[in-house]
């Protein structure tokens, strides 16, 4: 009750409701769905199959799909696809407990993180609250190292722009640019990058990234993959050749790091 209680007021706080899409094709999972994220605040909309959930997604603009990977008409996979052809909204994918296949799939195509079936109405709040905080706030807070500097340019705003080589970060828009030319990034990917680029040359585990960027407690059981399905979608887009990067690199026996470039 008191963490459902400290998530109402946390919605209380904004204008709007956000808004949540739950695509499932079971009417018992979409209905507890529905009730719950009522129930803390937020703005629901449904839908049972592929289609449909394409077609809601269009005209209602949701701030967070929960997307079943199994569903008719078009399964989850597919709607992923569709959702990130012209948006980087935050997606969760329920997937089924043993099939890692699945969960790394939907990864891949551009979801920001997965529950796991069965799982607690409790768990999917934390998640979706987690993910909505990282991608959607503008006022990210994440350790930084004494020596991370803004640079690039003049003008207003010019302190919220790191520039490493061809690649200028404006930590205030949460936009990154490849010389003038925009690199789209999900609010996930961003947020990871952001941790990497702030604290250049630290070395950060799996499990910490999970920590900092997804939110997870330091004792919740995850497959790590997560991180490094979004290290390889980051790669694929920033580094001039992903199998040979640059940027982010891999700290043998550690994690991963970011490298400036002059």
């Amino acid at each position: 009750m008191a963490e459902n209680e400290e998530l109402q007021e946390e919605m209380n706080e904004t204008e709007t409701k956000q808004k949540i899409l739950v695509a499932d094709d079971e009417a018992s999972i979409r209905r507890i769905l529905e009730t719950r994220l009522k129930m803390v605040g937020y703005d629901v909309v449904v839908a049972e199959d592929g289609e449909e959930a394409v077609e809601v997604f269009n005209k209602t603009n949701p701030d967070l799909v929960v997307l079943d990977v199994m569903m008719p008409k078009m399964d989850g996979y597919g709607v992923t696809r569709e959702i990130r052809r012209t948006s980087d909204v935050p997606i969760i994918i329920l997937t089924a407990l043993g099939d890692v296949s699945e969960r790394i799939t939907g990864l891949e195509l551009g979801a920001d993180d997965y529950v796991i079936k069965p799982f607690s109405p409790k768990e999917l709040e934390a998640r979706v609250k987690a993910v909505l905080r990282r991608t959607i706030s503008k006022d990210v807070i994440i350790p930084t190292d004494s020596g991370a500097t803004a640079t690039a340019g003049s003008g207003k705003g010019a302190k919220n722009v790191i520039t490493t080589g061809v690649i200028k970060i404006d930590t205030a828009r949460r936009q990154v640019f490849r010389k003038n030319e925009r690199i789209r990034l999900t609010g996930m990917e961003f947020s990871l990058l952001e941790l990497l680029v702030n604290n250049s040359g630290q070395a950060y585990s799996r499990n910490e990234i999970l920590q900092h960027v997804w939110s997870y407690p330091a004792d919740h059981r995850i497959d790590t993959r997560v991180v490094d399905v979004h290290i390889s979608r980051l790669r694929s887009k920033l580094e001039t050749d992903p199998n040979n990067p640059e940027l982010i690199l891999t700290a043998r026996g550690i994690g991963y790091m970011f490298q400036r470039i002059n």
